[in-house]
This record gives C-alpha cells, sequence and structure tokens, in this order.
C-alpha cells in the first residue's frame, strides 16, 4: 500500500499490480468503514443503555470519536499513503494546537 512500484515497461504487469494495491485498499477501506459503523452503534447503545451514568458515557463516547477520526484520517484521507507527510504534520500540528489552546482555557475557566 505504501510502496509504489516503477513503471516497468510492461503493461500488464503495471495493470496487475495497480489491480492488486487498488483490492487491497478498498479491503482496507471496507474494514475500516465496517469498524466505524461498529462504534457507531456501541456509542449508540452506550447512550440508550439506563445503566451507564453521565460520567462514563461521555467520555466513552468522546474516546470513541477520536478513533473514528483516526481511521478517518488515515484511511479515507489516504495518510497512510506515501508522500503525505507534510500534510500529516500540518494537520497533527493543528490538533495540538487545538489541543492546547483548549485545555488552557479549560484551567482558566475551571481554576
Amino acid at each position: 500500500m505504501a510502496t509504489q512500484q516503477p513503471n516497468s515497461g510492461n503493461p500488464s504487469v503495471d495493470i496487475e499490480y495497480r489491480r492488486k494495491k487498488s483490492a487491497e485498499e478498498m479491503r482496507y477501506q471496507v474494514i475500516t468503514f465496517s469498524l466505524m459503523i461498529f462504534l457507531t452503534l456501541v456509542a449508540f447503545a452506550a447512550v440508550a443503555y439506563d445503566g451507564f451514568t453521565g460520567w462514563f458515557t461521555i467520555p466513552f463516547i468522546l474516546l470513541l470519536a477520536v478513533v473514528q477520526v483516526i481511521f478517518q484520517l488515515y484511511y479515507f484521507m489516504h495518510m497512510s499513503h506515501k508522500g503525505h507527510e507534510a500534510p500529516s504534520l500540518f494537520l497533527f500540528s493543528g490538533v495540538f494546537v487545538a489541543a492546547i489552546t483548549v485545555i488552557t482555557f479549560m484551567t482558566v475557566i475551571w481554576w
């Protein structure tokens, strides 16, 4: 998935290689999509179940949301591919700055 075969000059080999890589990529995306649907159903079940308090449900749903964001970035936004290092750096730097900002404002408001 991350390695790219150079053009061999043989069209049938190149087509087979691309077909194999496309099938592999599609399999990863279907598995990830299925996992994300499952995590969404788990989140709905956590909210619907009366035995869980808000102190458990809210952090649990936030954790599931973070996992889904990671899945979306890594597989659907193709961050797992080679050559996406610079966009990944900027994206994760922005997430880091946003997290620090939220933590700072929460600290200022609560203390």
